[in-house]
């Protein structure tokens, strides 16, 4: 499976999400990590929702991005292997 991470510099939710990745153990994914001020188009589309985890669907021609729904900051990593565990097939 595979996640892509969209995060900016300076964003404590996004480091936050990002250490919560780092710590799941139930599913084993490849994690791409890109900074929206790297390019306008990511910036434009998620300047006010960073951070956005988005689910890479493989299954479509061509792969597409769905963004997987938002998790509280305060929830646990267990929270977040739920949820990853629904996309992984």
């Amino acid at each position: 499976m595979k996640l892509i991470l969209y995060t900016k510099p300076g964003c404590h939710l996004c480091e936050g999400l990002q250490e919560k990745l780092e710590q799941v153990e139930a599913v084993s994914f490849e994690l791409e990590i890109r900074q929206i001020t790297d390019s306008l188009n990511w910036f434009e589309k998620y300047q006010y929702e960073v951070p956005v985890l988005c689910w890479v669907n493989e299954a479509n021609t061509p792969p597409t991005e769905e963004p997987l729904p938002r998790l509280s900051p305060r929830s646990p990593v267990v929270k977040l292997e739920e949820l990853l565990q629904k996309y992984q097939n």
